[in-house]
């Protein structure tokens, strides 16, 4: 005799102890399964009906007359073992069978349906919808954006009319962080294209004999593009992100929510002195960029051509028109209210996670980039068309 754990029962030694699942072989071409057969046992009763396969014998017998319970989980088995017998040629038929099991078998067997084939996909069709997809939410959110820009705009003539509720001190410190802590990164950046651009000209010119003209190609490409894009390129990716990423962290810890419930406008708190600061802030770090560039480009000049800073100024003041730095500087302010509206707007599209912080950071960036080049490019079309 062998006691279990709580001491309360004794079975026999080698038997099933009551109710439990069990299958045994009382002959050949004879299978006898009994004890109550439910999801616990599932996994050795599993193992047990495997090894059924490669059975001899053309017909084999299931004596299920000793079923004392049977679950929806071991009938998939039960029904399972039979198919798979049945698929080797094998005759199964089920014997002693209560009514009740067999309307559960019957259940299951009528369920028992291979898995759909995937839908066939129409590339061409899909590529199609896609495209159209993205079309429709591109333009409903340029919609939400101009609805934005036209909210920016009446709240910015309502401080005008009261320009006590302008928070001044908040738009010095973003003027701070925009202007003055970018002008390291600007300034470098501009000088090292100035410098760029200097040796790849002067290696060209050579062949023609026309080193002198570099002092036009850097002039011109700087003063009109290459500075005022370096540096709104450069303020997008560090400002506009830093823009979205504030405010969308406002979102998630619902401040933004708790300013509305104070009465404070959000957009006339968070939005006017970030969209001001980089409006005042642009100019100058276009002005710098340029002088930055120039600076490259006159010091690389000075050592690849041998054209010494008094000959490079002088030919400066030849080769360029006052409108060339000017359309420069014009283009700032535009490109200000570009990666200030863009970067404010993506981050009150935050939806409540760290992750939607991520992703409308990422966007700010890229669109912010995106629609400065844009508007460059009109810009270029424009002042070509009229002459400057």
């Amino acid at each position: 005799m062998v006691k279990t754990d709580e001491g309360a029962k004794a079975v026999t030694a080698g038997e099933p102890p009551p109710a439990s699942a069990w299958i045994k072989r009382p002959g050949d071409g004879e299978i006898a399964l009994g004890g109550c057969w439910t999801i616990g046992e599932a996994e050795r009763l599993d193992q047990e009906l495997a090894g059924l396969h490669g059975v001899a014998g053309a017909r084999l017998s299931f004596r299920l007359s000793g079923l004392e319970g049977l679950d929806t989980a071991c009938a998939w088995l039960v029904h399972r073992a039979r198919k798979n017998l049945e698929a080797e040629g094998v005759d199964v038929v089920f014997d002693g069978l209560s009514p009740e099991y067999r309307v559960l078998l019957d259940e299951v067997a009528a369920n028992d349906h291979p898995p759909p084939s995937p839908p066939r996909v129409n590339r061409p069709l899909e590529m199609v919808a896609h495209a159209g997809e993205t079309t429709l939410d591109n333009l409903h959110r340029a919609r939400d954006f101009l609805g934005f820009f036209g909210l920016v705009v009446l709240t910015m003539l309502r401080t005008a009319a009261r320009p006590a509720r302008l928070r001044f001190v908040p738009m010095v410190h973003h003027m701070e962080q925009v202007g003055l802590n970018a002008l390291p990164i600007v300034g470098l950046i501009s000088f090292l294209i100035g410098v760029v651009i200097a040796y790849q000209g002067a290696s060209q010119m050579k062949q023609f004999g026309a080193e002198v003209f570099v002092v036009n190609l850097i002039a011109v490409s700087v003063l009109r593009e290459i500075g005022i894009l370096l540096a709104a390129i450069v303020i997008a990716g560090r400002s506009g992100s830093a823009f979205t990423a504030q405010i969308g962290a406002m979102k998630v810890n619902e401040e933004i929510d708790a300013m509305r419930t104070l009465g404070l406008d959000p957009v006339e708190v968070l939005v006017l002195p970030r969209l001001l600061a980089l409006v005042l802030a642009m100019p100058l770090l276009a002005f710098f960029a340029d002088m930055m560039g120039l600076l490259g480009g006159g010091l690389m000049s000075w050592i690849v051509l041998d054209i010494k800073p008094d000959q490079f100024v002088e030919r400066l003041g030849d080769a360029v028109s006052l409108w060339s730095f000017w359309i420069g500087i014009i283009k700032a302010p535009f490109f200000a209210v570009i990666i200030a509206l863009v970067g404010c707007y993506e981050g009150f599209q935050v939806v409540g996670s760290a992750e939607s912080v991520g992703q409308m950071t990422s966007r700010s960036v890229v669109e912010s980039i995106f629609l400065v080049i844009v508007v460059d490019a009109a810009f270029s079309i424009f002042f070509q068309l009229i002459g400057v």
